[in-house]
């Protein structure tokens, strides 16, 4: 009786868990478009089990940028950032699974390639700060901003992967 209560329990917290996904917003800058690293950081995501639900490849204009990075607007670099940003093409994606806006941070490593460890993206692929190659959502909040303003809705693709139970517990 015990035990059935137990794996009842556990049973309804994995498919709480589960069900707890979330979405972020990953971004290949310019840099990482030019060097063909797209392939390699979206192959990093789909192997640790996340879901793709949209994608572009666009060149942003300045105007756009600025709304992007608004929260840095106050800060010395941000001129030359949004110049950086839309001096090429970049790729907006969105990512879902369970804890990716944290996960994804972690994968992505620390702005400063210098301080991200190896196996990181900015870790394994970048030398300066200036050239990091990719951005990512650092809330859930930010995340859904981030998304609305890259895509409409109708651009989020909702579907099942045939792999998902692999992934997932139940």
């Amino acid at each position: 009786m015990v035990i059935c209560s137990v794996l009842a329990i556990f049973s309804l917290f994995s498919k709480a868990m589960a069900s707890a996904r979330e979405r972020t917003f990953i971004m290949v800058k310019p840099d990482g478009v030019q060097r063909g690293l797209v392939g390699k950081i979206i192959k990093k995501f789909e192997s640790k089990g996340f879901k793709l639900v949209a994608m572009k490849f666009t060149w942003s204009s300045e105007e756009h940028l600025k709304k992007h990075y608004a929260d840095l607007a106050g800060r010395p670099f941000f001129p030359g950032l949004v110049k950086y940003m839309s001096s090429g093409p970049v790729v907006p994606m969105v990512w879902e699974g369970l804890n990716v806006v944290k996960t994804g941070r972690v994968m992505l490593g620390a702005t400063d390639p210098k301080d991200s460890a190896p196996g990181t993206i900015r870790g394994d692929m970048c030398i300066q700060v200036g050239r990091n190659v990719i951005h990512g959502s650092d809330s859930v909040e930010s995340a859904q901003k981030e998304i609305n303003l890259w895509f409409d809705q109708k651009e989020l693709i909702a579907w099942q992967p045939a792999v998902e139970a692999w992934v997932y517990e139940d």
